[in-house]
């Protein structure tokens, strides 16, 4: 039963219930995982592909043979939007390359320079679906980060086949490796390397339990991660001007990812509310995914009820969404008033799906509130910076007697003492 609530200054948890461990805790069998796959490489690999996916093979790196079946199997159509969805993809990412800067202050130097991990790896899932959009996502921004290597891992079937449209995403992004493995294996064989895997420096890319929890272990220790993802979320801020068929359906394109993803409406309009609840229960019984997308909205969908705009901003800011979609008169006025949220979507013609795959936005996005101090994956999470500093000898004459206080006031005398060698020259 979807819940509608009327909203009279209750916080986000109690409106919408907590959002923290909504799976089980997998954390001892995912450790045993990372454990066995660091100490027997291609060997657990292969042992848990042919327990969790069926797949037993002696070889688990896609080949040239396998790409070019899949080439055959697509359609020149699909191909050609996977292209123009990439450089749509290209053309804002490459807004976001920072470069280094220098401040020459005379007879010292202070900098700092951006340069790319050299090795980067992917992970995109599989499950009941096949998500060539997440090749695009996270290669992309990678490609114009400048990596030197991109290795993707993607978990297969019994039969063994990755699905071709993630294949050839893959292929047109540029990306170098692509390893039939998929669940925790295939995060500790990216963190760690194998015989056959190589070891990269950072790891993007979504998963459900075990790859998130794996994901969180190897954090720096191995290397470092985009975020960690939670279950997919929509949030639709609507007035009186929005159509109640497109609301319910924006809600359930979030809806048919999981059966705890979440899909909420907040509106200061009544009218509208009961509308987009009888579209929910219409629209619901025509989709594929019905069984997820029924049992999403009976467990995290909710209906909010405010007064007016102002206390509905409040509410989402508060929440803050994965996804947000202001259907509202003024969307770009509205706009300026939120604070948290992964990636919004202005006025009745923006549904969160061109997002997905084509606008150019990234749509890996954080979750679970996590909006609040974090952001969506862009060429940032390819790249870090190092800083330099140069002294000459009349600069360091200059600062020697503040750098020896600063030490000596922590008592670090050896840190004063590198100062002091060199006064005596």
């Amino acid at each position: 039963m979807i819940k509608t609530i009327k909203y009279v200054g209750q916080s986000a948890d109690e409106l919408f219930g907590s959002r923290d461990e909504i799976t089980a805790n997998v954390e001892d069998a995912v450790k045993k995982i990372i454990a066995e796959v660091r100490e027997n490489g291609d060997a657990a690999i292969k042992k848990y592909s042919a327990t969790f996916d069926g797949f037993e093979a002696d070889r688990f790196e896609v080949t040239e043979n396998e790409f070019e079946e899949a080439f055959d199997k697509l359609s020149e159509d699909f191909i050609e939007t996977l292209k123009k969805s990439i450089e749509n993809i290209r053309l804002f990412h490459e807004k976001q390359l920072k470069s280094g800067f220098e401040l020459d202050l005379g007879d010292r130097i202070i900098g700092q320079k951006i340069t790319p991990v050299e090795k980067a790896g992917i992970y995109v899932p599989g499950g009941t679906a096949a998500y060539p959009s997440t090749v695009l996502m996270n290669a992309v921004p990678a490609k114009i980060a400048g990596v030197g290597c991109i290795v993707m891992a993607t978990p297969v079937k019994a039969n063994g086949k990755v699905n071709p449209e993630v294949l050839v995403a893959a292929k047109l992004c540029g990306v170098d490796r692509v390893f039939k493995m998929g669940g925790a294996q295939a995060i500790a064989a990216l963190a760690y390397g194998t015989e056959t895997v190589p070891k990269v420096d950072v790891i993007t890319g979504p998963g459900r339990d075990y790859v998130a929890t794996a994901k969180k272990l190897v954090y720096g220790v191995a290397c470092g991660i985009d975020m960690i993802a939670g279950p997919s979320e929509i949030l639709v801020l609507a007035d009186g001007s929005a159509k109640a068929e497109y609301v319910a359906a924006d809600m359930l394109s979030q809806a048919e990812h999981d059966k705890i993803a979440s899909a909420i409406l907040i509106t200061d309009s009544a009218n509208l509310a009961e509308q987009v609840k009888c579209e929910l229960y219409k629209q619901v019984e025509k989709l594929d995914r019905r069984e997820v997308a029924i049992s999403s909205l009976e467990k995290r969908c909710r209906i909010i009820l405010t007064d007016n705009l102002e206390d509905a901003i409040e509410v989402c800011n508060e929440y803050a969404p994965e996804h947000l979609e202001l259907a509202v008169e003024e969307p770009f006025v509205l706009l300026q008033k939120v604070k948290n949220a992964g990636s919004v979507f202005l006025g009745h013609n923006t549904p969160e799906a061109v997002g997905d795959y084509y606008a150019g936005t990234n749509h890996t996005l954080p979750t679970s509130g996590t909006a609040r101090f974090s952001s969506p994956l862009s060429v940032d999470d390819f790249m870090k910076s190092t800083q330099y500093v140069y002294y000459s000898d009349e600069a360091l004459k200059r600062a020697a007697n503040d750098i020896i206080t600063f030490a000596e006031s922590e008592g670090l005398g050896a840190h004063a003492q590198c100062v002091v060698v060199r006064l005596k020259k």
